[in-house]
């Protein structure tokens, strides 16, 4: 299936540390790197390499004509990436010795999309295929109204997460992708365990992808609940797991996959991401996730399944 990615590109500065910086503290780091990112990129490629055909949306400083490039060696259609003269989005990462990251992120031209763009995107996408956002840029309350209007299925991952995500028509979302911080912000709770009925109730009509870091994520779909483990694995680096799950598990569900299969592809994916140095180009191809299943890697995780009212 066709998705359009409405999505960030970061050029990314990496610093290797040994912790990350304190307040008043100044430290010498012990690398650094540049590296093509941005949550938009990073999900965009995931899916490309996972067999998606993939069509980016995005406004791109001429500085960032690196950005672009690397999408379209990793497959992805950039026709709808408009080239301008102010400055991309970049990423400041500490990546620390246990392989955890720290970010802080400029929007630049993440920030400058346009209504009037969004509209042209979306009509030269058509009306079959799914819309993915993540909240990096502007405008994704209007994008998800747009593209819920026009019968398209609509997926948030809601990252970074900030107050203004609870102003977002959610309810007309096919998936709201989140981690435990972002799901307990929109929640409204203070326990993991109650996002997913808390979350349930307030957008009954939303498919939800809750990822819990190294205790595996949980996915509802209808009224069934499905959780799955994490693979133990060196951890090289973080940057963009997540990212990567989330584009596998678009795949899986886009592609008729079931649920406890596409579960296990997409941590599998993520497992292989963190035991290499960077974001974009630590997503691992689908022959690889391929492999690690043939060759047996990693165990084959167990999926269980319940329901929201817990019966």
């Amino acid at each position: 299936m066709r998705i359009l990615n409405v999505g960030s590109l970061n050029i990314d500065y990496v610093y290797d540390v040994d912790h990350f910086v304190q307040p008043g503290e100044t430290m010498a780091s012990k690398g650094m790197f540049i590296n093509c990112g941005g949550k938009g990129l990073n999900q965009s490629i995931a899916m490309a390499k996972a067999g998606n055909h993939v069509c980016h949306m995005a406004k791109l400083g001429r500085d960032g004509l690196m950005l672009k490039e690397k999408l379209e060696e990793n497959g992805v259609d950039t026709a709808m990436i408009e080239l301008v003269d102010t400055p991309s989005g970049h990423a400041i990462i500490q990546v620390d010795q246990n392989g955890q990251n720290c970010i802080l992120l400029y929007g630049g031209t993440n920030r400058a999309l346009t209504k009037e763009g969004i509209v042209a995107a979306l009509d030269a996408f058509g009306t079959e295929g799914l819309v993915l956002l993540q909240n990096e840029t502007n405008l994704v309350g209007f994008v998800i109204e747009e593209a819920a209007k026009r019968g398209l299925q609509v997926a948030l991952n809601a990252a970074p997460m900030e107050p203004g995500v609870l102003d977002y028509p959610l309810d007309q979302l096919t998936w709201l992708m989140v981690n435990e911080v972002e799901g307990r912000q929109i929640a409204g709770c203070e326990k993991d365990e109650d996002i997913l009925p808390i979350l349930s109730e307030k957008y009954p009509h939303c498919n939800i992808l809750l990822t819990l870091g190294s205790r595996g994520a949980c996915c509802k779909r209808g009224n069934t609940i499905y959780q799955i483990g994490c693979h133990k694995t060196k951890v090289v680096d973080t940057t963009a797991a997540g990212d990567t799950f989330c584009g596998y598990f678009l795949y899986g569900m886009l592609n008729g996959i079931s649920i406890p299969d596409t579960l296990r592809m997409a941590t599998t994916a993520s497992a292989l991401c963190i035991g290499k140095q960077g974001a974009s180009d630590s997503v691992p191809t689908k022959t690889e996730v391929e492999e690690a299943f043939v060759k047996g890697i990693f165990p084959v995780l167990p999926v269980t399944e319940s329901t929201i009212d817990g019966k």
